[in-house]
């Protein structure tokens, strides 16, 4: 009997098993009526480690998982490119080349340059860009943990020929695993990251090295970095190659990131070198207040959660098009389905958290032609935007 996992794939092919794609791999297994899961690895010590640890039911290597027809699948096939940014642009040309014709996902950390790659070698149609934001200073096989997901943020970059139900499966095994899904545009992506995730690894980076640099030759200071030094570098042990690839395949962000950061660094110093008080208690006072309201972790309740509803015409591009009207407003998807109700009309039924501009959202929605309906998901009223 053939097993089809909650978002409907009958089989999954982790490309890359280390800690992300491991762990991933490891998460669908665990999932109750769990899809038939695959590893490949270029390392055959990973490939035998993975079965090894059951993070995956099989794993070859690239060239033999080629030749026993792994690539070919059509369909109810995922495959999830678990590389950095470049080594899953090669990965992507070589399906096409294959003739794949299933959904292919990535977790690179940076996705424009992906998704152009997706486009010219696979079509967009199948492709949804993801990026985990979960990991750890450790890294390889040995590190993987079915529970890296739960509670952790997990961005879908859509494309605007996405096809919605593709969308939808991606969407509904993100978050089987325990990851809290959100949906943004491409680009939009690579500049947020480059603000929460690379250039706070160039920081911390930077700290260390300056630590080193005072140390003398007996390293005496470095005694003394425990602590509070130790949690704020602890990410500048993430390895040297992985993240030179990232902060280059994220250049311009990341630049303009760090230009930012210096100016701020800079306007501090000089509030320092002027003893100034005020200055420098506001602007402590406000990183403080905004560090304090960052969740440990984040739980949806279930009375917060408001459903919307958009007719819409089912055609390449209108998942994308909302999906980017909700970032926008700053709102997040919890779920989404689809009710078509005729050959080409369906509602897309968006469950929504507490966050975000609502309003804003219904206004922006209607100024673009939709008609959506909005309520609270546990109630039969609720407000109707035009």
């Amino acid at each position: 009997m053939v097993r089809v996992s909650p978002a409907g794939f009958k089989s999954i092919t982790v490309v890359g098993v280390g800690l992300i794609g491991g762990s991933l791999a490891a998460a669908v297994h665990a999932l109750k009526g769990a899809p038939h899961v695959r590893g490949v690895d270029v390392d055959p010590e990973t490939v035998r480690q993975a079965v090894e640890r059951g993070v995956v039911d099989e794993a070859l290597t690239p060239d033999e998982a080629e030749a026993a027809g792994w690539f070919a699948g059509q369909d109810e096939a995922l495959i999830v490119l678990a590389t950095p940014a470049s080594i899953a642009q090669e990965w992507l040309v070589r399906l096409g080349a294959a003739g794949y014709g299933g959904t292919v996902t990535d977790v690179a950390s940076t996705k424009q340059g992906v998704l152009e790659t997706a486009q010219s070698a696979l079509g967009t149609g199948r492709f949804v860009g993801g990026h985990p934001m979960a990991g750890s200073e450790r890294s390889g096989i040995a590190a993987a943990s079915a529970d890296l997901f739960k509670g952790a943020y997990y961005v879908l970059t859509p494309a605007e020929d996405t096809d919605m139900a593709v969308f939808r499966k991606m969407h509904r095994l993100v978050t089987a695993i325990g990851a809290r899904a959100v949906t943004v545009d491409a680009a939009a992506h690579d500049e947020a990251v480059a603000v929460v995730s690379h250039v706070p690894h160039v920081a911390a980076a930077a700290l260390v090295a300056l630590a080193k640099d005072r140390a003398g030759e007996s390293n005496e200071l470095l005694r003394l970095a425990a602590g509070g030094f130790k949690d704020t570098t602890r990410i500048a042990a993430g390895s040297p190659g992985l993240w030179t690839g990232i902060l280059l395949d994220n250049a311009d962000s990341v630049a303009k990131g760090l230009d930012d950061l210096r100016d701020m660094i800079g306007r501090v110093s000089s509030a320092v070198r002027g003893r100034d008080p005020e200055t420098l208690n506001a602007w402590l006072t406000g990183a403080a207040e905004v560090r304090a309201g960052l969740p440990a972790q984040w739980v949806p309740a279930t009375e917060k959660l408001s459903e919307l509803t958009i007719p819409v015409h089912d055609r390449s591009g209108v998942i994308s098009e909302v999906a980017a009207l909700v970032g926008r407003a700053g709102c997040n998807i919890e779920s989404i389905e689809i009710d078509h109700r005729s050959e080409d009309r369906a509602d897309l039924v968006l469950v929504l958290t507490d966050e975000g501009d609502f309003d804003m959202l219904m206004s922006e929605l209607g100024r673009s032609g939709y008609e959506p309906i909005l309520k609270a998901l546990d109630t039969s009223e609720g407000a109707q935007g035009q």
